[in-house]
């Protein structure tokens, strides 16, 4: 009956309904007082009576107004609160919210309709005008991927704005919005820089990274108002000691000791004995320098992610499996691409595949038709992948790696087996370019705009839901520039104790599958390179920070990044009475996480960091553009969660 008024009438009714209760009450409470007047005596009765008049219409009334309150708030104030919520997230609201507003639920879910249809018709036309710009955007990305130098651009600050997966292979933990300079040993990034601002249009680099590999290159300034740069850079080629000059030392060693030993017939003269024995020093040394001249360079220390490794193959994918490889991705990724493209050449067109097998992986080129001899095999193995770097065969490159590579027959196809070691420390996944031309900075994190910060958002699986527990798996994902980066991290991690079955049921880890992982501070580690200086983002952060905080003393990594909890965010934009889950935030958002990847790491990452990009509209819609905001609004809502920043708390929101 009431579905047919109109909003002002059913408020009116309400009001109504206060002051009508508002009189019986009085009237109420004015027949009790006469009946005691009636029956009492004096002054007395009289007092009595107008006492029992105020204690009813008080206490009714009082009742009365909270009852009004309460139907107010469940059927006016929360539903407003929701339909607004929806109309700035743009998600249509459901038909059972706001039904004894009249006109306003239809109203909001016609706009919300509405703004959804033309977000759509927008899209669409912005895909069939931007489908001539991807596919050059595509092409170039694929250039810029499979070059063999590393490429690198930086802003006038030094920041990197962009890198290629080569530039991320020679420089260790390169990643957006950090500082070039932190990779590079001091003085050539300066040099090439000085001579650049002295007017130079380009300048040859030869620098140092901070793993001590030593790189060569070019440094060019971008021709535009920015001041920008960029870098080309290459493994610096290995200048061995001529082996003409060496042979030449040997025969100048020899000649002088032949004559000398020609006067061992008879007693040795006085010195000759000094003589013999320095010409023979110098002939040891001479052998030496040989030797260094034909041994082939150790490989450098590094380690390379199996995903970003075969990316950077340029060859059709299978499974790979989500480990680090104990490898110079630079060398092992330049001979499989060599001896892809050699199988190619000889109609044998592979396709990649690294999985794990134990301790180590396995890399796979896979073909149908002919098999491969071991001859031509070994003919390819002789020849240098890297024409910069001829003295380096491919040869060379497995026995510095310690392993080998043969031709093995698998069902109805062939393939080439390369064993490669897992390395105990993980390594963020990247794609093959990387980039954010937008990124800005406006002073500190706290004054910054949401937009601008650079932030990872993060998720921990455990082996419960107390801070005394351990962390299984930690993933995070790197948003620059209100945009996913495409670079992230993931690792399973040993926690040093059994798994309960109970949690096990929840996220499907087991005790096997994190036997062979890197262990709390390993993975910790290589977490905290990955979210330096970044604002950290994570579902109910009090607990994820909890975590991390615990660990401080075991580990000696400090997380002292600023976080955002998307628990709070959401109370900011649908308030506290809304139900703040993930799955209920992810619902409301219109984000499916797919079946099987809900309670992992990564899944969960991927949704909450969807969750952010989409709600972020909606912040600066309620006037909450800046960091600063998100922190003075996070008080308001304690009552709720507690503030990451501050304090942390107990328990996970599942």
């Amino acid at each position: 009956m009431l579905s047919g008024l109109s909003l002002r009438v059913r408020v009116f009714l309400i009001f109504a309904g206060l002051a009508a209760g508002i009189v019986a009450l009085c009237l109420l409470g004015l027949f009790v007082a006469h009946g005691r007047l009636v029956a009492g005596d004096g002054m007395a009765g009289v007092t009595d009576a107008f006492s029992l008049i105020a204690l009813i219409a008080g206490l009714g009334g009082a009742l009365l107004v909270a009852g009004v309150w309460y139907l107010f708030d469940q059927n006016v104030a929360r539903p407003i609160e929701t339909l607004a919520g929806s109309l700035l997230t743009g998600a249509i609201p459901d038909a059972d919210e706001g039904r004894y507003l009249a006109d306003l639920a239809p109203a909001a879910r016609a706009a919300a309709a509405a703004q959804s249809r033309a977000r759509d018709d927008l899209e669409a036309a912005l895909s069939d005008h931007a489908e001539a710009e991807a596919r050059e955007k595509s092409m170039l990305e694929k250039i810029l991927s499979d070059i063999g130098a590393g490429a690198i651009l930086a802003d006038a600050e030094g920041r990197v704005v962009f890198y290629n997966a080569a530039a991320a292979q020679l420089l260790p933990g390169l990643a957006l919005d950090r500082d070039l300079s932190r990779f590079l040993r001091s003085g050539g990034l300066e040099a090439a820089q000085a001579r650049l601002d002295a007017g130079a249009e380009a300048s040859d680099v030869a620098l140092i990274g901070a793993d001590d590999a030593r790189l060569s290159g070019r440094m060019r300034r971008l021709q535009d108002d920015e001041g920008g740069t960029v870098l080309i850079l290459r493994p610096a080629r290995r200048e061995p000691v001529p082996p003409r000059a060496s042979v030449e030392a040997l025969s100048r060693h020899a000649a002088a000791l032949a004559p000398l030993l020609d006067d061992l017939n008879g007693p040795l003269p006085e010195g000759l004995h000094d003589t013999i024995r320095a010409e023979g020093r110098g002939l040891v040394a001479a052998l030496r320098d040989l030797d260094a001249a034909l041994t082939p360079p150790a490989p450098r220390q590094r380690r390379v992610a199996a995903e970003e490794l075969a990316r950077g193959l340029g060859l059709p994918l299978g499974e790979v499996a989500p480990v680090t490889l104990a490898a110079d991705g630079w060398q092992i990724g330049g001979l499989v691409t060599r001896l892809g493209q050699s199988l190619a050449e000889s109609g044998r067109p592979p396709a990649a595949s690294i999985r794990q097998e134990g301790a180590e992986a396995l890399l796979h080129l896979t073909w149908e038709g002919e098999a491969l001899p071991m001859d031509l095999l070994d003919r390819w193995l002789s020849d240098p992948p890297d024409p910069d770097h001829p003295e380096l065969s491919g040869a060379d490159i497995l026995a510095a790696h310690g392993t080998g590579i043969w031709p093995e027959r698998s069902g109805e196809r062939h393939r080439l087996v390369l064993p490669l070691a897992l390395s105990p420390v993980p390594r963020e996944a990247r794609p093959a370019v990387t980039y954010d031309f937008a990124l800005a900075r406006e002073g500190n994190a706290d004054h910054r705009p949401l937009k601008a910060l650079t932030c990872v958002v993060f998720d921990t699986e455990t082996t419960g839901l107390a801070l005394s527990d351990r962390i299984v798996q930690i993933a995070g994902l790197r948003i620059a520039g209100g945009r996913l980066t495409g670079e992230r991290f993931e690792t399973l991690v040993n926690p040093g104790r059994a798994i309960p079955p109970a949690s096990t049921k929840i996220h499907g880890i087991t005790d096997e599958m994190v036997a062979t992982a890197p262990d709390m501070s390993a993975a910790l580690r290589g977490f905290h390179h990955f979210a330096e200086g970044a604002v950290l983002i994570a579902h109910n952060a009090p607990f994820d920070m909890g975590l991390l905080r615990a660990a401080e003393a075991e580990t000696g990594q400090h997380f002292p990044n600023r976080v955002m909890d998307t628990v709070l965010l959401s109370a900011m934009i649908w308030g506290q009475s809304a139900v703040h889950s993930l799955d209920a935030i992810c619902e409301r958002l219109e984000i499916t996480i797919p079946e099987g990847l809900r309670h992992t790491a990564m899944g969960d990452a991927e949704a909450t960091a969807q969750a952010w990009l989409r709600m972020l509209p909606a912040l600066e819609a309620k006037g909450i553009t800046r960091f600063e905001h998100v922190l003075r609004e996070a008080q308001k809502h304690r009552r709720l969660l507690s503030d990451a920043n501050l304090a942390a708390a107990h328990g996970k929101d599942s």
